[in-house]
């Protein structure tokens, strides 16, 4: 049962980067231009919303994120609130330019995108080769769209120098907009290879960042020392809310020898340490195909158990 959940999540772990990823790439041709809008985030004084809108004959592509104003040239909060704008958010892959009017907070306008050509030379020369890897991954639309896609996300020549710094080998071009999607960093890659997973390659740091699996969570979980030897099994313990207080509970019970897939029936089936001791007043030595059993009301003793 656990294990078609699981694999229920890991399905949605494949939908979810590839809805990602798929909001940064569009099939128009030519130059990179359309609509925008942008709204003041009443939480988060120090930030803008910014959406920007494409449409070309294969259909209608929106993305959206959120920008300190910091990051964007010639537009204060202030001048967010009413009045005309030209503003810029410059990346290293090009600039987009914005022409909005504001009122209340809210603006309206068109955009074009500038690419940077000098980006594809700096990125090939860190081993990313920006155009082979946009026509080696099927890739239709034009190289000017996956330019933008990298300015909205901000897939910098920083990112890709600190992602290198870490050492994990074989990163192609497509890896550096997950590590921006998902905010991997090479902190987060070096933390990670020291808990004792050396060889994780960044699909697993994506599912890493999606169920907040980071060093503090695998040390606390390898200390209880309930299978942990496999990555994915540390993936079910984030799905299924095994917690290192969890573990230490069934091991405080006298629960020692037991597997991941028994880890995980525990947290399903809600076997604490309470229903652990009750069961071991009827059972002294149950194991936990019996507490699940008992759990659901189909145990029955001397039926072969």
């Amino acid at each position: 049962m656990q294990m078609n959940i699981f694999k229920v999540f890991s399905g949605m772990l494949t939908a979810m980067f590839m809805i990602a990823a798929a909001s940064f790439a569009v099939a128009a041709q030519g130059a990179v231009t359309g609509t925008c809008e942008a709204s003041i985030k009443e939480k988060s004084p120090d930030k803008i919303q910014l959406s920007f809108e494409r449409r070309s004959e294969h259909g209608k592509n929106q993305n959206s994120s959120s920008y300190s104003f910091s990051e964007i040239q010639g537009l204060t909060r202030e001048q967010a609130m009413n009045g005309r704008s030209t503003f810029r958010l410059v990346r290293d892959a090009g600039t987009i330019e914005c022409d909005a009017a504001f009122a209340n907070g809210k603006g309206t306008g068109t955009f074009t995108f500038t690419p940077n050509r000098g980006y594809i030379d700096a990125m090939r020369s860190r081993g990313f080769d920006v155009e082979k890897d946009w026509k080696d991954d099927g890739h239709q639309g034009s190289l000017d769209e996956r330019l933008f896609s990298a300015a909205m996300l901000n897939v910098s020549v920083a990112l890709a120098d600190d992602l290198r710094s870490a050492n994990f080998p074989n990163l192609g071009f497509g890896d550096l907009f997950k590590a921006a999607i998902f905010k991997i960093d090479g902190k987060f890659m070096a933390e990670m290879k020291a808990t004792g997973f050396p060889n994780l390659g960044m699909e697993e740091l994506v599912k890493a960042r999606i169920f907040k699996i980071d060093s503090e969570f695998v040390r606390k979980i390898k200390d209880m020392g309930f299978g942990t030897g496999d990555f994915e099994n540390l993936v079910k313990y984030s799905i299924f809310k095994v917690t290192p207080e969890f573990l230490a509970d069934l091991k405080a019970e006298g629960l020692t020898n037991l597997t991941s897939e028994d880890v995980v029936k525990a947290r399903i089936f809600k076997i604490d340490a309470e229903f652990i001791r009750k069961a071991r007043a009827e059972v002294p030595d149950v194991t936990m195909e019996q507490l699940v059993q008992m759990k659901i009301g189909v145990f029955k003793r001397g039926n072969g158990n």
